[in-house]
């Protein structure tokens, strides 16, 4: 099996430590994703699952335990460095696309390769290119509102993958569109994710969907448990 490219050791999340309200979301998590892997993560809502994909993904620090990317311990580094490799190795995908609604598809694409320092020409380029591999490439200039909801997704998808990410982080990308724009959507992330190499850990409500996945995750009183 080849090096993971997410590892999460003994990583624990508490609110309110020490009082009457604490509440123990997370309690010595280990996961580990190889590239190229798709793997589901199932829960109730309320569970932590938004908790460990923010940690996973450098936006929230954990309690305890360590998160490493790419076989670097991300935990101490500092806000800087997180930030670098956030932006550089990781790409997020949420339930609501979180789309800037006065640019268009084009642009929401391009703007986190200008800001990775890419030139307006590169930028552009890569995000027609992306645009056109989930068929949106008559859409590039149409900004969100002018997009149907599974349109405004595999927009978001792009967005993520823009800087060419290692690791992909997906919070029920699919929770807000009907049975079968999910299935599409879900079946373009997921050969995405595998003809990249990239490693993806999904979140999601649908038991079907999961049931797609290479492995399915449960997390069950803060512990990640085999599907």
């Amino acid at each position: 099996m080849s090096d993971p490219v997410l590892a999460l050791a003994g990583v624990s999340r508490v609110y309110n430590p020490g009082q009457p309200a604490e509440v123990r979301v997370l309690c010595g998590v280990d996961l580990a994703l190889a590239p190229g892997e798709v793997a589901g993560l199932v829960a109730p809502s309320g569970a932590g699952k938004s908790t460990l994909l923010h940690i996973a993904g450098l936006l929230d620090r954990p309690d305890a335990g360590t998160v490493a990317i790419c076989g670097r311990d991300m935990t101490r580094a500092g806000d800087g460095e997180r930030t670098r490799v956030r932006r550089d190795e990781v790409g997020f995908v949420y339930q609501f696309h979180h789309l800037l609604p006065e640019f268009s598809a084009l642009e929401n694409v391009a703007l986190p390769q200008r800001a990775a320092g890419r030139s307006r020409r590169e930028a552009e380029t890569r995000a027609r290119a992306l645009l056109a591999a989930v068929g949106l490439a008559a859409r590039a200039g149409h900004r969100p509102a002018e997009l149907s909801g599974g349109e405004q997704q595999r927009v978001a998808i792009c967005r993520a993958l823009a800087n060419r990410p290692r690791i992909l982080l997906a919070d029920e990308p699919t929770g807000n569109l009907d049975p079968a724009t999910a299935e599409t959507v879900f079946a373009l992330l997921a050969g995405l994710v595998r003809e990249t190499g990239m490693a993806a850990l999904i979140a999601t409500h649908n038991l079907g969907l999961a049931a797609r996945m290479d492995r399915v995750l449960r997390l069950e009183a803060g512990r990640i448990r085999p599907g």
